[in-house]
């Protein structure tokens, strides 16, 4: 469970016009390049996380058990979990918790493994082929470790993004779906209290998780969990980029003593 004092960040599924400005805001604040894409049917562009996208708004639509229709929409970005699935799998270490609870990965440790990637239940951490390592969100740890919010919060035109202790953000989330359901939302609720520790990403949804095929998401990971993180594939994989990480720095060090 996260610390009262904990970083965390609710995102209010009510309160969201799907503007994408957070979308935005994560690029331009870390320099992420990028990327060409194509109408596949859907708003939602680009339709997943990448190493060089790391906030995605996804959409749905269906009907309430009124007959009214809904159009949700929802972030798709690390969680940061408390206890996250991408830490535990990792062999280096690179993949951590910092101060807060917010979980970044160290570039200078990473072996691109891709260990992490597999173990992901929420598919937020991306391998970046043209540099070896993986990427994902870090809450922008740069900011908010200096007293700022993270970039998507800072632009958030209706407050559908807020920054603050996790203690602040349980309480405003529970209050907020208390307000929905008195307003007629009867399956409103809180998403992320109970998953993997906790996580320091809190959702209030207008409909149940299932809709947006998180319950799956977690259930699959902590069933990797149970049955050993790593595939033979993963385990090969792990063994050998550790290797050339060991070979490589022995011959740096070779180097630098010569």
């Amino acid at each position: 469970m996260p610390s009262p004092k904990d970083y965390a960040i609710l995102f209010d599924a009510s309160r969201c016009i799907g503007c994408k400005a957070c979308q935005v805001a994560c690029k331009q604040w870390n320099d992420l390049e990028a990327e060409a894409t194509r109408n596949r049917g859907s708003y939602a562009n680009p339709p997943r996380l990448t190493a060089h996208t790391w906030i995605s708004m996804r959409y749905y639509e269906g009907l309430r058990p009124d007959g009214d229709p809904y159009f949700d929409f929802v972030r798709g970005s690390c969680m940061h979990c408390s206890q996250a699935p991408c830490v535990a799998s990792c062999p280096t270490g690179a993949m951590a918790y910092r101060e807060g609870g917010v979980v970044t990965v160290d570039e200078r440790t990473c072996i691109g493994c891709r260990a992490c990637v597999q173990a992901c239940p929420y598919e937020a951490v991306h391998f970046d082929e043209a540099k070896g390592v993986v990427h994902k969100c870090t809450m922008c740890y740069d900011r908010i470790s200096n007293g700022d919010q993270p970039a998507c919060v800072k632009a958030c035109p209706t407050d559908a993004l807020t920054f603050g202790t996790y203690q602040e953000i349980r309480a405003m989330a529970e209050e907020r779906v208390r307000v929905l359901k008195e307003r007629g939302y009867a399956r409103a609720n809180v998403y992320g209290l109970a998953e993997l520790g906790g996580t320091h990403v809190l959702y209030v949804l207008t409909e149940h998780p299932s809709q947006y095929d998180l319950p799956k998401a977690v259930r699959e990971a902590e069933k990797r969990a149970a049955t050993g993180w790593l595939s033979a594939g993963i385990a090969a994989a792990v063994l050998g980029a550790g290797l050339k990480f060991i070979v490589g720095r022995r011959e740096a060090l070779k180097g630098g003593g010569q």
